[in-house]
């Protein structure tokens, strides 16, 4: 079966996956409560201010290394034959390490300190708030990739 990459990285597919995953964070930041909420929202909002469309760059720039870490987890669904919604909330940890791998590494390649600061404040709490966001994440990739059952 083709990668993710290979499934998703096309113009149209990637403009409408780019859509969703904008959406899908959005939806997750207006859904945190109390103290770690309000340190999520005020962190989604500084990046967000940045320059407009900023957010949806990032999930443009970043998309195909979140494929490549999300691939092998879909690959498994599919050997299994379970859909890959259902397997990736069943590995959320796997899941979350994989996309936080890739976000850890380009946060310590960047140059723009704002974006820097704002990164190291939230990733201790980080893999919590990825594991809640799998139950829409698999959504999302179950309406866009090729079923794995």
């Amino acid at each position: 079966m083709p990668s993710l990459k290979e499934q998703l990285a096309t113009s149209d597919k990637r403009a409408q996956v780019i859509q969703d995953a904008c959406r899908v964070l959005d939806e997750e930041v207006a859904d945190k409560g109390g103290i770690t909420g309000l340190a999520i929202k005020g962190g989604y909002k500084l990046v967000q201010g940045i320059r407009p469309g900023f957010v949806r760059d990032v999930v443009d720039h970043l998309l195909d290394e979140f494929f490549d870490a999300m691939d092998p987890i879909y690959q498994e669904a599919r050997a299994k034959g379970r859909p890959a919604g259902l397997y990736l909330n069943e590995n959320k940890g796997r899941v979350a390490e994989g996309l936080l791998g890739v976000t850890d590494r380009r946060a310590a390649e960047s140059t723009n300190n704002v974006l820097k600061k704002a990164y190291e404040k939230l990733r201790p709490m980080a893999k919590s708030q990825v594991e809640a966001a799998i139950p829409r994440l698999a959504v999302l990739l179950e309406k866009h990739a090729a079923p794995t059952q």
